[in-house]
C-alpha cells in the first residue's frame, strides 16, 4: 500500500503493496467486527475470518494482538473516541448509584446525553460509511450489545454468533438481559456454536427463526490421523487442551486421577494452556501427591498441540456449569483431538454431546462426579480393543460433522441468508481506494 491509499484508509493496521480486498472483487463485503483481533485461544475466529470464499472480508477491531499468529489482511483498528462532557453527569451518577439502585448503569453515564442522544465511543459508523459492507458480523454476542447503537446508526444490516461464555455473560447486570433481547430484534440472524447455546439463546428470548448453527470449522487436511493402540509399558498419556478456567472440570480430574494413577502407576496427565486457574492447580496436584503424574505445558502453539495430540491415547475434557452459568459450546480442542483419533472422556455438558456419542467415540458421565469420571477411565483403560474402535469412530465422527469446507459454507449460506433479508447484496471498497 503506498501513502497515497495508506492516507485514505485510517487505522489499517497491516500495511501491504496492495489492498486486499480489492476494488476488482466484486465479492459481496462482510466486516468481521471483534473486540480484540486475535487473543490466543481464538484459533476458531481465526480460520472463518481467513478462509471465505464466497465473501470478502475485512476485520474491524478495539484491540490487536497476535498479529504474528493471525495473519490477515486488512486489519482496521477502530479509533476511541473521547467521551463528552454532558451537563448534569453529577445527577446521572447520583441517581443510578443512590435512587435506582443500578451501579454500574445500564449505559455508561456518558451515553446518557441530552434529548435521548447517545456517544459512540469508537468510530465504527464512519467506518461502515467509508468501506460501504453488504454486512457485518459481530463476534460474541456482549460485543452486538456495546456496538448496537453504532450499528443502528450505520443502517448496514448485521448478524451476531455466539460462542459459550457470552451467552450468559453480564446477564445479571441491571438493564442487560433488555440490550440483549434489542440484540435479537435487531440482528437479522443469530449464530451460536451448538445445539445447546442455541437452546440457551431461545430461552433469554431470541425468536427461534433467527437461530442458526454455525459449527467450528475443523481442518482436517492438516490434522493426521493415526489409530490409537494400549501402549504396552501402561504409559498411558490422558491429555487435555483448554484455557485454564473454572468450566473445564479441572479439579474434578485431579480427584478422580488418585483412584486411576493407583490402578496405573505410570499414567501421565498432560495440561495445555494457561488461565486464571494455573497456580491453583499446580498447588492442589502436589497436595495430593500427584506432581509425578501431572505435566503442565502452559499455552503451547498448533504445531506442538498435533504433537502432543500423536503422543497422547485420550482426550479428556470434564467440562462442568460454572456458579455464573458459564457453558460450553463444543470445545474446539475436543474436536480436533478427535479428528487425530483420540478417544474422548467426557461430561454431559453443553455442546460435548453433540460431537461425542458415548459408547461409540468415546465415553461420558455426569459433571461434577469425579467416581464417575474415573470409573469411566478405568473402564476405557482397561479395554484396549474399545481404544482403537473409538479412535477409528472419533475421527470418522468429526469428518462427518466438523468438516472445514461445509462449516465455512454453511458460515457463508447465512450471510447471504441475511444480505438477501435485507435487501441488500452489495458491498465495496472505501469510496477513496
Amino acid at each position: 500500500m503506498n501513502d497515497g491509499q495508506s492516507e485514505t484508509l485510517p487505522h489499517i493496521a497491516i500495511v501491504t503493496e496492495s489492498v486486499s480486498p480489492s476494488p476488482a472483487d466484486s465479492r459481496p463485503l462482510v466486516v468481521s467486527l471483534c473486540g480484540t483481533y486475535l487473543k490466543r485461544e481464538m484459533q476458531s475466529l481465526y480460520r472463518q475470518i481467513a478462509h471465505l470464499e464466497r465473501f470478502r472480508t475485512v476485520v474491524f477491531a478495539e484491540q490487536l494482538e497476535n498479529l504474528e499468529m493471525f495473519p490477515f489482511e486488512p486489519v482496521v483498528r477502530m479509533e476511541k473516541r473521547t467521551e463528552p462532557r454532558y451537563r448534569g453527569n453529577f445527577l446521572k451518577r447520583f441517581w443510578y448509584k443512590h435512587i435506582t439502585k443500578q451501579w454500574p448503569p445500564p449505559v455508561p453515564i456518558g451515553h446518557v446525553g441530552n434529548a435521548g442522544q447517545y456517544y459512540h465511543p469508537y468510530d465504527l459508523v464512519d467506518l461502515l460509511t467509508l468501506w460501504k459492507p453488504a454486512l457485518v458480523h459481530v463476534y460474541y454476542g456482549h460485543k452486538a450489545v456495546k456496538y448496537r447503537r453504532m450499528l443502528e446508526a450505520s443502517r448496514i444490516p448485521w448478524i451476531v454468533s455466539f460462542h459459550g461464555v457470552d451467552v450468559v455473560k453480564f446477564v445479571d447486570r441491571p438493564g442487560y438481559l433488555d440490550d440483549l433481547r434489542r440484540v435479537f430484534a435487531e440482528a437479522q440472524l443469530v449464530l451460536a456454536r451448538s445445539e445447546s447455546l442455541l437452546e440457551r439463546l431461545r430461552d433469554l428470548g431470541c425468536p427461534p427463526e433467527k437461530l442458526r448453527l454455525n459449527r467450528t470449522p475443523v481442518p482436517l487436511d492438516d490434522i493426521e490421523f493415526a489409530e490409537k493402540q494400549a501402549p504396552a509399558d501402561g504409559e498411558w498419556r490422558l491429555l487435555q487442551a483448554c484455557r485454564l478456567i473454572p468450566k473445564k472440570g479441572l479439579f474434578t480430574t485431579l480427584k478422580a486421577l488418585p483412584k486411576v494413577v493407583e490402578r496405573w502407576p505410570k499414567l501421565k496427565f498432560v495440561l495445555a494452556g494457561k488461565g486464571p486457574d494455573e497456580e491453583r492447580f499446580r498447588k492442589e496436584a502436589e497436595a495430593a501427591g500427584l506432581s509425578g503424574h501431572v505435566e503442565m505445558l502452559g499455552w503451547v502453539d498448533q504445531t506442538r498441540l498435533r504433537e502432543e495430540f500423536a503422543r497422547s491415547h485420550i482426550f479428556l475434557h470434564p467440562s462442568e456449569l460454572t456458579e455464573t452459568s458459564d457453558q460450553e459450546g463444543v470445545p474446539n480442542a475436543m474436536v480436533e483431538a478427535m479428528a487425530a483419533g483420540l478417544p474422548v472422556v467426557a461430561t454431559t455438558h453443553g455442546g460435548i454431546p453433540e460431537a461425542v456419542e458415548s459408547g461409540i467415540d468415546g465415553l461420558l458421565v455426569p459433571e461434577k462426579d469425579p467416581e464417575a469420571l474415573a470409573e469411566a477411565l478405568l473402564a476405557l483403560l482397561d479395554d484396549p480393543a474399545r481404544i482403537g474402535q473409538f479412535s477409528r469412530q472419533a475421527h470418522a465422527s468429526v469428518r462427518a460433522k466438523f468438516g472445514f469446507a461445509e462449516q465455512i459454507g454453511a458460515l457463508e449460506n447465512a450471510y447471504a441468508e441475511a444480505i438477501d433479508s435485507a435487501g441488500k447484496m452489495t458491498g465495496g471498497m472505501p469510496e477513496n481506494a
